[in-house]
């Protein structure tokens, strides 16, 4: 596991991050003092709690939507011209929804709308700008950033609602969303200034279908990654209650006006930095899996709490454990993708996670919205807990991994051989073909690596993988599988990690030939008749 900062805040000793974050710092105040207008506006302008649920949910759906597309745009594009790209469209929308609040044309499907297009614009640019924190700080200081991030946007959360409260009491929610317009120029600024590393990388670019598909396939095909996105689920569905039906709390329960939701978000926000600044002691003291269980179980309680609390005094308590939950769960889910993943598919692993954990909490702010409407705030947030119980109960079958067990770094044995045939990049089918000989009592032990090696082989891009015994000399085994064409069967060699390489190794172990298993590469050819005269001819 790599060595723990001190504080997370000793990141901040890199010029290019340091520069990054303050600006996020601007761009957060103005995305949580648009929330509380959003929100608010809704209250105002609809009676429905389905509707204010939507709102949230207009800024996750994205993330479910089109978070693949986002990823495969952050590994396969310039990072920086994406970011900068998708800030420019948040920051038309949001202009757009202020014109549209001040003169009064605001109804509250064109507020999800318009809400909607600030989350996909989101969702367009958090892969690469989670991605490129690999690009900016060294893998040691890699979970100080991911919590120094989540700190800057949390405490964000514990000044902007409070602000965004007394702007839309003071001015209306038009004018907090001509602040969160404003905001996107910081990070615009910093993102034109900064000089991002060019990729270092010789293949040309994969095509957008097929990169989409080697993504999907890859976090499909690791066990590892699967287990995160679908606790990150679980504890998204549970969890956004709190914040998607806070209006209601503010607003029903407690008869309150757009400062005091300010005060209970800022309350929640006050809780999340505490939870960011005990994440390096926590992980210190704990494994990965229990600190989500622990994180899991406390906000439980803490919804159990807001439930039931008739007074703000009490529901103070509630938010402030549920925003440190909040920021310790979903920080530990994001280092871990992060370091479980390799550069080259780290976006598109990234979007996948975040697609499943908005995705929860998208379906659960429509849920908890609509149990609102039909059972009441109570019962509402009594379901939302034991979703939550149910995510801490999963990791005592499923424990989540720990993230610095693997080295996800490039291999880099694999040199491209010396052909006799003038093959392009676009040739193929190829197949390949290696060959063992393996003992009888070693027979168990090689399928088991071998099973292990189908996984790899085809989460990193070979098709019909096939494992082959001779008939009449049943010593030798011959592993088979191809792929498309000439540059992928490049592109699937150069993707093998160092954390793969102890497969090969154990099955040199077990190979008892004269020499070492050799791989021959063939390229399919089909003959093809052509004519009267019976010829055949090669179709190259």
């Amino acid at each position: 596991m790599p060595p723990r900062s001190a504080s997370p805040l000793a990141v901040l000793r890199i010029p290019a991050f340091r520069n990054r974050w303050a600006a996020s710092l601007v761009s957060h105040l103005g995305t949580l003092v648009q929330s509380v207008g959003a929100g608010w506006m809704m209250t105002q302008i609809s009676d429905s709690d389905a509707m204010v649920g939507l709102v949230q949910a207009a800024v996750t759906v994205p993330m479910m939507l089109f978070a693949v597309f986002a990823g495969t745009l952050a590994d396969s594009h310039d990072r920086r011209r994406v970011m900068i790209g998708a800030q420019f469209f948040m920051m038309a929308s949001a202009s757009l929804l202020t014109v549209l609040a001040w003169a009064g044309l605001m109804t509250p499907w064109l507020l999800v709308l318009l809400t909607f297009m600030i989350g996909t614009g989101s969702t367009f640019f958090n892969p690469s700008w989670q991605a490129s924190m690999g690009d900016i700080v060294p893998r040691n200081d890699l979970p100080s950033a991911v919590a120094l991030n989540s700190m800057a946007f949390n405490a964000m959360r514990s000044i902007g609602p409070a602000v965004g409260g007394i702007i839309v009491a003071a001015a209306g929610a038009a004018a907090a969303f001509a602040l969160n317009a404003v905001s996107y120029v910081a990070m615009i600024v910093a993102l034109w200034l900064w000089k991002a590393p060019l990729p270092d990388n010789s293949l040309p670019r994969e095509p957008l279908r097929l990169a989409i598909g080697s993504g999907l396939r890859y976090v499909a095909m690791s066990p590892n990654l699967m287990n995160v996105l679908g606790r990150a689920f679980l504890f998204g569905l549970g969890s956004v209650a709190v914040l998607s039906l806070l209006p209601i709390v503010a607003h029903e329960r407690l008869g309150g006006d757009a400062t005091t939701y300010g005060i209970l978000l800022g309350c929640f926000g006050v809780g999340a930095i505490g939870g960011a600044f005990s994440n390096a002691r926590l992980r210190e003291r704990f494994d990965n899996e229990h600190i989500i269980r622990f994180a899991a179980l406390a906000g439980t309680g803490s919804t159990i709490l807001l439930a039931f609390a008739p007074v703000i005094w009490l529901c103070l308590p509630a938010l402030l454990l549920s925003g440190a939950c909040w920021v310790v769960a979903l920080s530990l889910f994001n280092v871990t993708v992060q370091l479980s993943t390799p550069r080259w598919v780290v976006g598109r692993a990234i979007a996948l996670y975040q697609s499943a954990s908005f995705g929860g909490m998208a379906l659960g702010s429509w849920i908890w919205g609509a149990a609102s409407d039909a059972q009441g705030l109570t019962l509402a947030l009594l379901g939302a807990a034991l979703t939550l119980a149910l995510a801490a109960a999963v990791g005592l079958r499923q424990p989540l991994p720990e993230y610095g067990n693997l080295d996800m770094s490039p291999l880099d044995l694999f040199r491209e051989p010396m052909l006799q045939l003038d093959v392009q990049p676009r040739s193929g089918p190829i197949f390949a073909v290696t060959r063992f000989e393996i003992d009888h009592k070693d027979e168990a032990e090689f399928l088991e690596v071998m099973a292990e090696r189908r996984r790899i082989r085809i989460r990193d891009g070979a098709q019909n993988w096939v494992l082959m015994r001779d008939l009449e000399n049943p010593r030798i085994w011959e592993e088979t599988y191809h792929v498309p064409t000439w540059v992928e069967y490049i592109r699937h060699n150069t993707r093998r990690t160092k954390a793969d390489h102890g497969t090969y190794e154990r099955l040199l172990a077990l190979h008892r030939g004269p020499e070492r298993p050799h791989t021959r590469r063939m390229i399919e050819r089909h003959a093809i008749a052509r004519g009267r005269g019976g010829a055949y001819y090669f179709d190259i």
